[in-house]
């Protein structure tokens, strides 16, 4: 999930159309605040005016020059400020006003990629991979219920597979409406072809619709990024963001658990990981074939103990797909 040289310049030149805007709107704000406020253009030119001079003695040496106009700047630019806020404006209103405050709309906070610049690249290699299609097709207004059984009731249920489904939709719609509330994270378990990758794509769908950061790896990628972070010390830069990405994003969805090689490693990276989401009260959902004995067995406690802490979705049925080429 690296940038290509093109994808960053792409948006850096988002970057910097954000910040010619920025000017352009305090430009404007500061020609209305002239014909408002004649007197404030007056102050300004003064403030100039006297910092012209001030340097000048500087040069030549006044050593008193320094603090003389700073009180005097100090006065002119609190003249402007009640002339400003007497009018009812902001006192901000004659500064640059930023979409992202942290990094002051350049990308970059204290030499590493800013946030928003992560939310960014992610939406990018959403928008240039095959998931913005699938999402096309894979959402809610494209979900039917014509291929669950609604005639034989599920002892464990009490209720038909198509009543269940429309029971569990309902639960994936509620935990996208009051995502940034409950910070929930889901456990999706059944066979091949049951709906699991449909349901976290519908989520998805809706989360990345409202500006929310969602980050969808099978575990084997998953695991790929945390094994290059850790071992592969000529890790690209972008790699490492998406490694510190995939902790920090609002929604991480791990598609496929047990599919991977499972050892050690990635039993300690998987604990690492839904253990720090857990803390940051960072939402994740997986999916996996494995029934909830089987996960037990196939990871450690620490894992299986947060993972149970999770609402858990079993889904019932025959493959989908294989119902819909018959």
């Amino acid at each position: 999930m690296a940038l290509s040289n093109s994808q960053y310049d792409a948006i850096m030149r988002e970057y910097g159309r954000q910040q010619l805007e920025n000017q352009h709107q305090l430009e404007a704000r500061r020609n209305e605040i002239y014909r408002v406020i004649p007197a404030v253009r007056e102050l300004e030119a003064e403030i100039a005016s006297r910092s012209v001079a001030g340097a000048k003695r500087l040069l030549a040496g006044d050593t008193g020059a320094l603090a003389e106009l700073r009180e005097e700047l100090a006065d002119l630019r609190e003249q402007k400020a009640i002339l400003i806020r007497a009018k009812g404006y902001p006192e901000d209103y004659l500064t640059l006003h930023y979409r992202c405050p942290d990094c002051e709309d350049t990308g970059w906070r204290q030499g590493r990629k800013c946030h928003c610049f992560l939310r960014a690249q992610m939406k990018l290699l959403y928008a240039q991979s095959n998931l913005d299609h699938v999402l096309d097709q894979e959402n809610f207004s494209r979900l039917s219920y014509d291929y669950y059984d609604s005639s034989e009731i599920i002892p464990e249920l009490g209720l038909t597979n198509a009543d269940y489904m429309r029971r569990v939709v309902a639960g994936c719609r509620e935990f996208a409406a009051d995502f940034d509330r409950k910070k929930e994270n889901l456990l999706f378990t059944g066979s091949t072809g049951v709906g699991k990758t449909f349901l976290t794509n519908c989520i998805a769908k809706e989360l990345i619709d409202s500006g929310h950061s969602v980050i969808y790896l099978s575990a084997g990628d998953l695991f790929e990024v945390f094994s290059r972070n850790k071992f592969d010390y000529d890790t690209p830069e972008d790699m490492r963001d998406t490694y510190r990405y995939i902790l920090d994003c609002d929604l991480l969805i791990i598609d496929d658990l047990g599919t991977e090689l499972n050892n050690s490693f990635t039993s300690s990276q998987l604990f690492y990981c839904i253990n720090e989401r857990m803390n940051m009260s960072r939402s994740t959902i997986i999916s996996t074939n494995l029934s909830l004995k089987q996960l037990r067995d196939s990871y450690t406690d620490r894992v299986t103990s947060r993972i149970m802490r999770y609402r858990i979705i079993p889904l019932y049925g025959r493959d989908i797909r294989v119902l819909k080429r018959g």
